[in-house]
């Protein structure tokens, strides 16, 4: 394709899109509800056809040589398929927020005042590898009342095109328009400059996928962006703690999965508690191959550890998001040298407070500027699913609008509401 040519194919996806906005935001719960339970159901009836969809993108990924892990994310198998299918039946059976009133009070005037909760319009998501997204995102803009405009990664085209088939057939047999949900069908970058820079048919872009790839996208688009570039997330253990917990949730959060957003990749152990914990936590990082990034004083008690991995710590190691067994280590004298160490070099995505001293706890939960923040439970709940939202878009690390994990009410905005009876200013 020509630039002319993917400009006019992404303008006219662009307008169907906006189209079919307007009637998702005034459609029933019910038919919404309806699609999402269609879709469930094309899915597990189609799910042989899926995977054989998905089977030459996973084939033609292993002859380009991509490394493993990005192979494992495009794979398509009957459990994946599941996994959707039930993720489209927990939404349509979540409460519908679209059309709630929030707040509504009564003014001197007499009038009465309010917000709603209505629908975005239309979202582009941009992601990467992973084919289920396809279905994450159209199942959140089904139950949000929103249209979206879908650009997978070329990896996976077959098989995102086989599964946004699938959804605009569960939105045709619940009679709302199938434009709801369209898929980019060509895998020229370009199509992503111009679908980045019409604010004209796009209210928001929600990007997904590799730090490069969502640097670009925020620094070139012309539409708000919900985000996150680095989840660089913490454990802080404090003086006193339960040391025994402690062990385990530094160890959950780093080791349970090394490649997701939330996993931690800073440890902050507070001088009081350090001979105890580290050893401890030190002896299981050895044993999992987790090489320790260590400040001197940590460095001194970790090395002492068996087998343990321990090497110098950088001014670069404070900031970096490893996503690989490796974890930073520093000694702090206690919480508020762990928070502005945190709010130094932390990506503010998520960080979490292992104490049993209630103020340390409270004073962690106001000033650390993270979109989540917690008490004595491992960074790995920080997800969608994990914090009750039925699924998520994505995870912001900004501050308007959405922060955290992006789920239903992510995908809407809040518009005033006034109800009068003739009333007149005066």
């Amino acid at each position: 394709m020509n630039a002319l040519n993917i400009t006019e194919l992404m303008h006219t996806l662009g307008a169907q899109a906006r189209q079919a906005s307007a009637v998702m935001a005034a459609a029933p719960a019910r038919a919404r509800a309806d699609a999402l339970r269609a879709l469930a159901s094309r899915l597990r009836a189609q799910s042989p056809a899926l995977q054989a969809a998905n089977a030459p993108d996973v084939q033609r990924a292993r002859d380009a040589g991509l490394a493993a892990p990005l192979v494992d994310r495009l794979k398509l198998d009957a459990k994946a398929i599941e996994t959707c299918a039930l993720g489209c039946e927990q939404l349509a059976a979540m409460p519908d927020v679209i059309g709630d009133i929030l707040g509504m009070q009564e003014q001197p005037s007499g009038i009465r005042v309010g917000r709603m909760r209505v629908p975005i319009g239309v979202f582009g998501m941009i992601y990467e590898s992973r084919p289920n997204v396809t279905i994450e995102a159209a199942s959140l803009a089904i139950k949000s009342g929103n249209a979206v405009i879908l650009r997978g990664g070329s990896e996976a085209l077959a098989s995102n095109t086989a599964l946004a088939q699938c959804v605009r057939d569960s939105l045709a047999d619940a009679g709302l328009p199938p434009d709801a949900v369209q898929l980019v069908p060509t895998t020229d970058r370009a199509a992503v400059g111009v679908l980045i820079a019409m604010p004209e048919y796009v209210d928001v872009i929600i990007p997904r996928g590799g730090k490069s790839l969502i640097e670009r996208i925020s620094t070139e688009a012309r539409v708000p962006v919900i985000k996150h570039l680095d989840g660089n997330c913490h454990v802080y253990v404090d003086a006193p703690c339960d040391i025994a917990m402690a062990v385990q949730i530094a160890d959950n959060a780093k080791t349970q999965k090394f490649s997701p957003c939330n996993a931690a990749e800073g440890l902050l152990v507070a001088r009081g508690v350090a001979a105890d914990f580290l050893p401890r936590i030190g002896a299981i990082y050895a044993a999992k191959g987790v090489e320790m990034r260590a400040c001197a004083e940590s460095a001194a008690l970790l090395r002492a550890v068996t087998g343990a991995t321990v090497v110098a710590a950088t001014e670069a190691d404070w900031s970096t998001e490893y996503l690989a067994p490796i974890i930073s280590v520093k000694l702090v004298a206690g919480v508020d040298e762990a928070i502005a160490h945190i709010n130094r070099y932390s990506s503010h995505h998520t960080d979490t407070i292992v104490t049993t001293q209630h103020q340390h706890a409270q004073r962690f939960l106001r000033e650390v500027d993270s979109a989540s923040v917690m008490v004595n439970a491992s960074t790995r709940f920080a997800d969608g699913f994990e914090f009750g939202l039925g699924a998520e878009i994505g995870i912001s690390t900004d501050k308007f609008h959405a922060r955290g994990p992006v789920g239903i009410e992510g995908l809407t905005s809040l518009k005033w509401v006034v109800l009068g009876d003739g009333h007149l200013r005066k």
